[in-house]
C-alpha cells in the first residue's frame, strides 16, 4: 500500500470522520500494561557534526510524518465496554513535534532523562517527539560526563557534535526501527541528498541456511530463567542509562556465527558474572530478541514490526571457568544454531498466547485486567533480559549543511521483571552500546560495572580458535 492509498489520506474532506485502525497485538498488550513509574519509551539518539536551521527541519520532518501517514494517529475514544482499542488516523500533526530547547546547564543529560521518563502522550498525534540539543547547549556545563566530547567519559558519547537529535517514542505505538526509517525520509527531504538503505550484509552459505528445528542440546525453556541480581537501587523509580561506543568486534572471515552472535554470547556472560559477584546461584539464562523482517525502504510497515524470540542459555554452559578461545568459539557455535533456528520459525509476535488473549471477545477493559493479572503471575519465567541488535545502521542520515550522523544509540524500555535492556547499533565503524536499567535494581555505578564487563567479554569473542591458527579476519 503507497502513502497515497493509505487510509489517512482518504479520510480527509468536510464531514468525513478520521478513519480508524485496530490496535494490533503488540500495542494492546503494551496499552493494557503502562506504568507511570517507567514509561514504555525507546529512545533514539543522533549525532550530527553540524546544526540543523530550525524551520527547513521542521518542515523536512512533518512533511516526512506525511509521507508515512501510519505514524500519524492518535488512540480513539471510546466508551468502556468497546472491543478493541483503535488508532485514529490523521492527516498532520496535532501538536508541534520538533522542539529545539533553550540552552541549559547540562543539556545533554536532561534530554536523557526526559527521554526515559516522559512518553509522548497516546491522545495526541503523532506519539513521538524530536529534541534537537545544540553543542552549545550541552557545553554549557562544559565537557565531561554531559558532554559528547572526546572519548566516552563515564560511558557518554564521543566526538563533539553540532548538535544531537533525541527522539523519544511511546513504544505502545511504535519502535525504533521504524522512528528511524522517518527520519532517514526527513534527512533527505532536508538535505536533498539519497539516504536509500544501504545493502543488507552478505553471509556465507553456513550462516545463510535457515535451520527448521532448534538443535538437540538447546536447553528447555520450562524452568524459571534467572533474574539479574539486585545491586545499588536507587531511591526514585524510573529508568537510568548508559550510553558507551565499543569496536565492532571482529570475526574471522566464513565464521558461521555473526556479530549478533557475539553481542548475545557477551550479554550472556556479562550477566552469569555479574549474578555470581553477587551470590545468585547458577540459573539457565534466557535472552528475549527482537526479529525484524521488514523491508528498509520508503514501503517499510510502520509501527510495532518486530517479533520477539528467546534465546536459552544452560546453567553450566555459563559457568565460571576460563573462558580460552576453544571455548568461546563452542559457546558461539551453539548461540549460532539456536539464534538461526529461532529466526526460521514462523510465529506471531508475541507468541500465540498473546495472539489469544487480545481476541475481541471480551471488552478492552476486562481484557486489560486479565493481561495484568496473567503478566504478575508470569513474572518468574519471564526472559533474563533483552538484547535488541539494531545493526548497522543501513541510512546515510544525511542531513546536508547539517553533515552525515556520525553515531546513533538507541535503548528500549527496562521494566522488572528484566530490569535490564542491552540495545546495540553500528555507525561508522563504532558499535553504538545502550544499557538500561531500572533505578529500583541498579545504579549508575553498576550500570558501569555492568559495561565494563560487557566490553570484556565481548573483546573476548574476537580471540576464537581461529585467530589463534592465524586464520583471517
Amino acid at each position: 500500500m503507497t502513502a497515497l492509498e493509505h487510509p489517512a489520506r482518504r479520510a480527509d474532506g468536510p464531514g468525513r470522520p478520521p478513519a480508524r485502525v485496530p490496535f494490533p497485538v503488540v500495542d494492546e498488550v503494551s496499552r493494557h500494561c503502562l506504568q507511570e513509574e517507567e514509561p514504555e519509551t525507546v529512545h533514539i539518539e543522533v549525532h550530527l557534526p553540524g546544526t540543523p536551521d530550525p524551520a527547513r527541519l521542521r518542515a523536512a520532518f512533518h512533511e516526512a510524518l506525511r509521507r508515512h501517514p501510519r505514524i500519524l494517529m492518535r488512540e480513539a475514544r471510546g466508551p468502556w465496554y468497546r472491543r478493541r482499542y483503535e488508532w485514529e488516523l490523521t492527516a498532520d500533526a496535532d501538536v508541534e513535534v520538533v522542539t529545539f530547547p533553550a540552552p541549559e546547564r547540562d543539556a545533554f543529560k536532561r534530554a536523557r532523562e526526559r527521554a526515559l521518563a516522559e512518553a509522548p502522550p497516546l491522545t495526541s498525534s503523532p506519539p513521538i517527539r524530536l529534541e534537537v540539543v545544540s553543542a552549545g547547549a550541552g557545553a554549557a556545563s562544559g565537557r565531561g560526563a554531559d558532554t559528547p566530547g572526546g572519548p566516552p567519559a563515564d560511558g557518554d558519547s564521543p566526538a563533539d557534535p553540532g548538535a544531537v537529535l533525541f527522539l523519544t517514542i511511546n513504544h505502545t505505538a511504535l519502535d525504533g526501527p521504524a522512528c528511524l526509517r522517518v527520519l532517514a525520509t526527513a534527512a533527505e527531504i532536508y538535505g536533498g541528498r539519497d539516504n536509500s538503505p544501504a545493502a543488507p550484509p552478505t553471509r556465507t552459505p553456513d550462516s545463510a541456511q535457515a535451520v527448521p528445528q532448534p538443535p538437540a542440546d538447546t536447553p528447555s525453556g520450562w524452568a524459571p530463567p534467572a533474574r539479574v541480581a539486585k545491586g545499588s537501587p536507587e531511591p526514585s523509580p524510573g529508568n537510568g542509562m548508559l550510553i558507551a561506543e565499543l569496536p565492532v568486534p571482529r570475526r574471522p572471515k566464513g565464521s558461521p556465527f555473526t556479530v549478533n552472535d557475539q553481542l548475545m554470547v557477551a550479554t550472556a556472560l556479562m550477566i552469569a558474572h555479574w549474578n555470581r559477584e553477587h551470590g545468585d546461584r547458577p540459573r539457565p539464562l534466557r535472552i528475549t530478541m527482537p526479529v525484524d523482517d521488514r523491508p528498509r525502504d520508503a514501503t517499510m510497515p510502520i509501527g510495532n514490526g518486530t517479533r520477539l524470540v528467546e534465546v536459552p542459555f544452560g546453567a553450566e554452559e555459563l559457568a565460571d571457568r576460563e573462558w580460552t578461545p576453544d571455548a568461546i568459539r563452542d559457546l558461539l557455535r551453539r548461540t549460532s544454531d539456536r539464534t538461526r533456528a529461532l529466526k526460521a520459525l514462523a510465529r506471531p509476535q508475541l507468541g500465540h498466547g498473546a495472539t489469544l488473549l487480545t481476541a475481541p471477545v471480551l471488552p478492552v477493559t476486562l481484557r486489560a485486567a486479565v493481561t495484568r493479572g496473567l503478566r504478575r503471575a508470569a513474572a518468574p519465567w519471564t526472559s533474563t533480559t533483552l538484547l535488541s541488535n539494531i545493526g548497522r545502521i543501513p541510512y546515510a542520515l544525511d542531513f546536508g549543511d547539517a553533515g552525515r550522523a556520525h553515531a546513533v544509540w538507541f535503548s528500549a524500555p527496562a521494566r522488572l521483571p528484566r530490569g535490564l535492556t542491552v540495545t546495540t547499533a553500528s555507525t561508522a565503524g563504532r558499535l553504538h552500546l545502550a544499557l538500561r536499567w531500572s533505578k529500583t535494581l541498579l545504579s549508575h555505578g553498576d550500570g558501569a560495572h555492568l559495561r565494563d564487563l560487557f566490553e570484556h567479554y565481548l573483546h573476548a569473542t574476537e580471540h576464537t580458535q581461529a585467530d589463534e591458527k592465524g586464520g583471517p579476519t
